[in-house]
Formats: C-alpha cells, structure tokens, sequence
C-alpha cells in the first residue's frame, strides 16, 4: 500500500470517440448549445468543476475541441495557451480574488482591485466580470437561429449607416465607426427628427426600429431587469438602490446600432450622453458578428495632472450573441470604449463586421419641450462632473450649441436639479432636489423642491467640472 501511495495515478487519456464528439461542439457557432458543450467537456475532464470548465470555453471563443485541447496537455496535438507580452492572460480571477464579505455589513461581495496603472486586466468569464466592472454579460443570449436572423437583418442596414460629424478642439471630424439611430414607432421619427438635438443639430439619421430589433427587444427588456435587481441585491451597499437611480422599470424605446467594418474600427474612451435617459442610466448592449474587446476603466478624482484614470483599464471580450448590461454604476463613474484590434477571426455571417445595437431607455419627463434652453435657443445637453473632487457627481445642463460644427456656444450652464429617484422637478411625484454640493462627505443645505443655485458664478463653476471634449461616439457606446 504504502508503495502505491508513492505513485501519481496515471493520466487517463480521453478516448478517440470522445474527442470526436468535441469537435462536433467545436465552435460558438455551432448548432450546440453551452450547455451540451459542457456536458462534452465534462465527459473529457471529470476532475474539473463546472465553472472551470466555463471559463476554458469561454476563453476559447466556444470551442469545446479547443478548451480540451487547453486542459489536457498529456495528449498529442495539444494547443497550449500563450500570454501575450502586450496584455497579459487571465481565465478566470475570481477564486482568487474575490474576498469573503462576512462581517462586512454589505451584501456587496469584497474584491481586491486587481487593475495598475498602464496594465490591462483580461477579464471572460461572467462572475469576473461583474465582480470588477458595473457590467453583467450574458454569453449565448439568444437562440442560434434568432441570432442569426437579426444579425442578417441589420447586415441588410448596415450600407446606409454613416459616420458621424462632430466638433473636438475646433476641428471636425468624423467617427471611427459607422451606426444609425432607431426609436421604435413612426411618431417618435417624426419627434426625433424635429425636436430632438444631437451634438447642436437635429437628428436626420433616424429610422423606426426594425421588426426582428423590436422582437428582440422584449427578451432584452425582461433579462436586463433581472439583472438590475441582481445587482441591487448582490453588489450595492444594504440591497439599495443608488442615489439618483430610477425606481422605474427599464422600458427599451431606443437604439443606437453600431458597425465596426475591420479592426481598425474603433471608439475611444467616453461616457455616453446622459440627456434624454437622466442620471444612473443602464444599456443593454447586443453584440453580434465578430468578437471585440471591450475596455472600460474607473474614472478617479482629479488631484492633479497625473492622477486622472490612474487605476489601469479592464479589457471584457464580447463573442457573438452575447448581452452586455452596462448598470447605474457606469456612465457616472466609469469610460469605454472599443479597442482597435490588430487580428479578428472572420465571422461566418458578418465576416469582418461586428454589429451592435444598444438598447436604452428614454424618459418621457426629459424630452426636449421640458428640459432647459440656452442663450443659443438649443435644449441643453446634461453632463455629470466625473472628475473634480469638489463636485463630482453633481449634474449640470450646457449649451449644446459649441458641439455643432463651425459653430461656438453661449457657455450657459446651470446645476441641474433632481430628487433621489433621478426625476427634475417638472417631473410627477419630484420629492426635492438632491443634487446638492457635498461638503467634507455631507450634503450642503436642503431643499425642498425649490430653484438652487443659477450659473451664476459661470467662470468658477465651469472650472470645477470636467471639460472632456463631447462627440457622437458618446451616443453610440459599443
């Protein structure tokens, strides 16, 4: 017995046939779903628990053949995986980093940051991602079949979307990547088309959502609530909402759809236009075509020159059919962007081009008719100041009218007013305003549904908020 003990057990080696099976679940692509994939790769690795084997298919674009390559080095024709010098390589992190929250008195799980400045963190697997980022990501969001049907449908739209023309540092430029925008009936064309404004101007690049967008998106609506209650639940200080967040169910009514032809094709680091969605705002992003990365990085205060994004970034890949939920954490305190890439792998339907429609949700009490005008007699734009220490968080309306090109604005500006549930004062049900200074960690004054301060003051006040330059690409977030 005792000379057994010394001995490891022999290595079994996956049968022929078994192999063969994986590779019939080869690809993301494949009429397989993740389930079957994990039964496969279950059978071939019986000594690996579930969530590792989720993550070496994820890793592996939903190859099973390739996963089972990655774990079984003792077979021939094993592929092993490689880190790159650039980015670095991580599966999965989180049964190592996440912390126990007991004792903690949140129901918000205790992680390490892992980012560092000029580091990029790869994250893949769900729970990595929504222990590390105001994200949740659904791999394998919808039926093969329905996938591939809406992917074909906007593959048809994609020759009439065109690049968008804004103003940065008194040039005009055009975005990196083509999109067009939908709302979901003829009427609200019509209402977008004259009464909406974009970047200065009203939108001509508008049209009535597409039957498979709108089929979509009641599966959309339905997953991304679940996953914004989750999220209260699990990851939020006492189970609460944030202030500012709405109460409200999210009710898709827009989409911006974004094409990426090449990958070459990109955005850059921004926070989406807040305007007409108000303060605390969720997306659900749909990702179709080829697969990208997805980078996002926390937004620190300011101190000085050099403390600005110190914290690294988070690169999150986005396969084909798969859903990104971008929480109330994110456009306050969080930029994204999609990077470019130096290598895709072709998608079988979209070839080089990945599509991707982010749903949102606009308020009825932030239509232009309700909200503020400046000097120039354009409805303002509302920004949130991200990195001043002294204000951050405090919204404000602007002049618009600076972000059309050849032109310059009035520099109106005003802080804006909303109650705790995100709504202005116009709004029914407004219960006072909480966008107030804060002051050594408490908020300066109470109101009780009143005006607050004016742009009076304009020189000081816009000294204090952030003054990153505004594009289009903020509208069309990935």
């Amino acid at each position: 017995m005792e000379e057994i003990r010394k001995h490891k057990p022999k290595r079994v080696r996956p049968s022929p046939e078994a192999i063969e099976l994986a590779k019939t679940a080869n690809t993301d692509e494949s009429a397989e779903d993740t389930e079957f994939k994990l039964a496969v790769l279950t059978s071939l690795h019986p000594d690996k628990p579930q969530e590792v084997l989720l993550d070496y298919l994820t890793a592996y674009g939903g190859s099973a053949y390739k996963a089972s390559q990655a774990m079984s080095s003792g077979y021939d024709g094993v592929v092993k995986r490689k880190k790159t010098a650039a980015n670095g390589y991580q599966s999965s992190i989180h049964a190592f980093a996440t912390q126990s929250a007991e004792g903690s008195g949140s129901s918000s799980p205790a992680v390490k940051p892992l980012t560092k400045k000029g580091k990029t963190l790869h994250l893949y697997t769900p729970k990595d991602v929504e222990n590390h980022t105001p994200c949740s990501i659904i791999h394998n969001f919808l039926p093969k079949e329905d996938a591939d049907t809406l992917l074909k449908e906007l593959l048809e739209e994609a020759p009439s979307f065109e690049r968008g023309t804004f103003q940065l540092f008194e040039k005009t430029v055009q975005s990196p990547h083509t999109w067009k925008f939908y709302v979901d009936t003829m009427d609200a064309v019509k209402e977008q088309q004259s009464e909406y404004v974009y970047d200065g101007l009203y939108e001509a690049q508008v049209a009535k959502t597409t039957p498979e967008m709108l089929r979509v998106s009641s599966i959309v609506k339905e997953t991304v609530n679940e996953e914004v209650t989750r999220r209260i639940r699990d990851f939020h200080p006492s189970g609460k909402r944030l202030k500012f967040q709405s109460p409200e169910t999210w009710e898709p009514n827009a989409s911006f759809v974004n094409c990426y032809d090449g990958g070459k094709e990109n955005v850059g680091y921004h926070s989406d236009q807040l305007t007409y969605l108000g303060p605390r705002a969720i997306i659900g992003s749909l990702s179709l075509g080829v697969a990208r990365e997805f980078r996002v990085r926390r937004i620190v205060p300011q101190e000085d020159a050099s403390s600005a994004d110190e914290q690294g970034q988070i690169a999150i890949h986005l396969p084909h059919n798969s859903l990104l939920v971008m929480h109330a954490e994110m456009q306050e305190e969080w930029k994204h962007s999609i990077a470019p890439a130096q290598a895709i792998d072709p998608h079988p339907l979209a070839l080089n081009k990945r599509i991707n429609i982010t749903y949102r949700c606009y308020k009825d009490y932030l239509h232009p008719k309700y909200t503020p005008k400046c000097k120039c007699g354009v409805s303002c734009v509302l920004r949130c100041v991200q990195k001043r220490r002294a204000t951050r968080g405090r919204y404000m309306w602007m002049c618009y009218a600076n972000y059309k090109p050849g032109e310059k604005g009035c520099a109106y500006f005003v802080w804006a007013e909303f109650d705790v549930d995100g709504k202005p004062p116009w709004a029914e049900g407004y219960k006072g305003n909480a966008n107030l200074p804060v002051v050594d960690g408490l908020e300066k004054g109470v109101e009780g549904g009143g005006r607050t301060e004016k742009g009076t003051g304009f020189k000081k006040d816009r000294s204090q908020m952030e003054q990153s330059p505004r594009s289009k690409i903020e509208q069309s977030p990935i």
